[in-house]
């Protein structure tokens, strides 16, 4: 079941690289899990080896939100790098760029993708990379982004398909649940000689 994606507020974590593949972001060794929950702790488990790695510096504990670089979550369509930045605790992910299915995939689950203009990224990355503590509030009605405390204030695109699944809370199982009455009426006229998968 996917939550509402209505408004996004929090602080990010500042990745500060750019063309950043799904196994990069989710190795391929943590694949081997069958369920959807508990990728949070693979989440660029290879870079979190280096002490130095943004994702272990104390300042961004708790940031809700990922400011990328260009050309983000290229490479395989693996959702679980979907699962992963979602199970860790990000709402959403800000880019320049991001690759077509991982943003797809993003939708899918509620994780907000949220493509700027390449100098209002570089901007974002600089802002929080100065203040950790930088309050930054995504709204998905409005299709802004907003950093006051730096003076940033932007909008990004969504497709309004998006944009409604996002708002109300609709995963591919949610859209199809608002047809139940009409599944039920077909079925419930199908010949009883027909196909079936229930009894």
């Amino acid at each position: 079941m996917m939550e509402p994606v209505r408004i996004v507020t929090g602080t990010a974590v500042p990745l500060d690289r750019s063309d950043v593949d799904t196994d990069q972001i989710i190795p391929s060794d943590w694949l081997k899990r069958v369920e959807r929950t508990g990728f949070g702790a693979g989440l660029f488990a290879e870079w979190r080896d280096s002490r130095d790695f943004v994702l272990n510096q104390p300042q961004y504990t708790g940031a809700t939100i990922l400011v990328a670089g260009p050309n983000f979550g290229t490479g395989s369509s693996r959702e679980h790098a979907v699962w992963a930045l979602e199970d860790y605790g990000f709402r959403a992910v800000v880019s320049e760029r991001f690759a077509d299915i991982f943003r797809n995939n993003c939708t899918k689950v509620g994780l907000l993708p949220v493509e700027v203009a390449g100098d209002v990224a570089a901007a974002l990355m600089q802002a929080v990379q100065a203040d950790p503590s930088l309050e930054i509030t995504i709204d998905v009605e409005a299709g802004t982004l907003a950093a006051p405390a730096a003076g940033i204030e932007t909008s990004f695109a969504l497709d309004e398909f998006t944009r409604f699944r996002l708002l109300e809370g609709l995963d591919d199982i949610g859209l199809s649940l608002r047809h139940a009455a009409e599944i039920d009426t077909f079925e419930s006229t199908r010949p009883d000689w027909s196909p079936t998968t229930t009894r």
